[in-house]
């Protein structure tokens, strides 16, 4: 359909309706807390983000730390077990010292035959009369073993014989073997003097002619 205007006026556009204010402040506080919201999730992010890095960085220095504390626990654990090996032989020491009385021979041979025993270390001697009854401790049982051979060879001690030998927890981060001995001292060799030489006959004396 064809329109035509016989006034031969323009005919007036048609106004524009007025945004309302209320809607605009809408958006833009929405665009507004849209915007905030989005800084503060991002800065949330950034700071938890450092303190997971720390933490990390925290975890991985104790762990280094504790390991460190490891080995030094085992030192510390291997020097207790030679500490109170070393403990062991003073108080055998002493216990020799004390019971000097009892004859120094016995003491020297006894004290002598640990000396030359790796791994065994005495807590107790009783001796009654020419008999020994001697407890201790050995990191092995051939330590023991090789501690008997030890007291036959030096003809001091005869009949020899091991009691008891077993296993035990003395020392907890050590393997050691508690046993006990019996022995008796052998009798004294008496030993013939060698005999000496007539001394030459002196020269008759040459009277005067």
């Amino acid at each position: 359909m064809i329109r035509i205007n016989l006034l031969g006026q323009i005919r007036p556009k048609a106004a524009k309706q007025p945004v309302p204010v209320e809607a605009t402040l809408r958006v833009a506080m929405l665009a507004v807390a849209l915007i905030v919201s989005l800084v503060f999730l991002f800065v949330t992010y950034m700071s938890q983000k450092k303190d997971l890095d720390a933490t990390n960085d925290q975890i991985q220095r104790l762990e280094a730390e504790r390991a460190r504390l490891e080995q030094v626990k085992q030192q510390v654990q291997q020097f207790e077990a030679e500490k109170a090996v070393l403990q062991q032989r003073i108080n055998v020491i002493e216990l020799l010292q004390k019971g000097r009385t009892g004859g120094q021979d016995l003491l020297e041979n006894l004290a002598n035959t640990i000396a030359h025993t790796d791994g065994v270390w005495l807590t107790n001697m009783t001796k009654t009369g020419n008999s020994l009854t001697i407890d201790g401790e050995a990191s092995s049982v051939n330590s023991v073993a090789n501690f008997l051979t030890q007291m036959k060879r030096t003809g001091f001690f005869d009949k020899v014989e091991i009691k008891e030998a077993k296993q035990d927890d003395l020392i907890k981060s050590v393997t050691t073997f508690s046993f006990s001995l019996t022995a008796d001292i052998a009798a004294p060799q008496t030993v013939q003097p060698a005999s000496t030489p007539a001394a030459p006959a002196a020269p008759a004396a040459r009277g005067r002619s």
